[in-house]
């Protein structure tokens, strides 16, 4: 974390700020009082928030355990950067368009849009979001729809090391167990059903005790959700799927522990209060938010060690 003068709606010295810090990518601002931090989520849709940041706790035996989906549960990070740029190519009229590796942390662990709307500031200034969001979902269910049949890209969901070992030795020791992701249903569930049939654990929906994802894309003719404005870093999916799916009350959240590999996911656990693992492969020391983890690992089978 590094430490700033000023942020876009608070100062050092006014208005009883003791600190501000923020980590290498900037996506957040932590606000320092006397009796009380605060949290600074910032917007590329242009929507910003403050939370309140919670001192968080975690007491073992866990009553539940609340999972990340890309990255932590399923290896496809690169398959969502892949499309990220497919999308931007289209946008470009360029097939041989590459991102670079600085972009990384920009296009991966937040929504869609702020994805989009990064490359578009980038590489296509003045762009539509609109006509980006609409060539990424024509890609998104081509792609889809030919994993499910057994074609498409064959490398596009990998489960984690020890995923099936480390869920059912959760479940048989009576722990809830939430998924959880940013991602839109229509990319989220493709990817989990694929990893247990790789794993011949059958329906996740039934193996899981709740699944909350950003809900379903806003296109014409149909409904959408919020969930392309309160994504991760945003507390309220984690919030959601402890306290509405896993009926987990507020008050005994230091019973409850969240997993992630990307930095918009440990902030969100966090502003969500609850304790965070942090698991290696993602971007969370690259963007600064290691600090903020209370557990650090390198594989799943790591953290019985820490909720039993």
């Amino acid at each position: 974390m590094n430490e700033i003068q000023k942020s876009d709606f608070f100062q050092v010295g006014k208005d009883g700020v003791k600190k501000i810090w923020t980590p290498d990518d900037k996506k957040i601002d932590i606000v320092e009082f006397d009796d009380k931090k605060l949290c600074y989520v910032k917007s590329g849709l242009g929507y910003p928030a403050i939370y309140p940041m919670y001192e968080t706790h975690f007491e073992k035996k866990a009553d539940a355990i609340l999972m990340d989906l890309d990255g932590t549960s399923v290896h496809s990070e690169s398959f969502w950067m892949w499309v990220i740029e497919q999308t931007t190519a289209r946008l470009l009229s360029n097939s041989s368009f590459k991102y670079e590796k600085e972009d990384e942390p920009f296009i991966s662990g937040h929504s869609v849009s702020e994805h989009l709307q990064y490359m578009i500031d980038k590489y296509v200034p003045g762009g539509s979001l609109e006509l980006a969001r609409q060539y990424y979902f024509e890609i998104v269910n081509y792609e889809m729809d030919e994993i499910l049949k057994g074609r498409g890209k064959q490398d596009a969901f990998t489960p984690s090391p020890n995923l099936k070992e480390f869920l059912l030795t959760v479940k048989k020791e009576g722990i809830k167990i939430g998924l959880v992701t940013s991602g839109l249903y229509e990319k989220a569930m493709p990817e989990i059903i694929s990893a247990f049939r790789q794993l011949d654990m059958g329906d996740p929906t039934e193996f899981y005790d709740s699944i909350i994802t950003a809900g379903q894309a806003l296109r014409k003719g149909q409904t959408g959700t919020l969930g392309e404005l309160a994504p991760k870093p945003h507390p309220w999916l984690y919030a959601e799927t402890a306290r509405v799916g896993l009926g987990m009350p507020f008050e005994n959240r230091h019973k409850v522990i969240g997993i992630e590999d990307s930095s918009a996911g440990v902030v969100s656990i966090k502003l969500a209060g609850f304790s965070c693992v942090g698991i290696s492969g993602g971007n969370i020391d690259q963007a600064g938010v290691g600090e903020l983890c209370d557990y650090k690992i390198d594989d799943l089978m790591q953290t019985l060690d820490i909720i039993l």
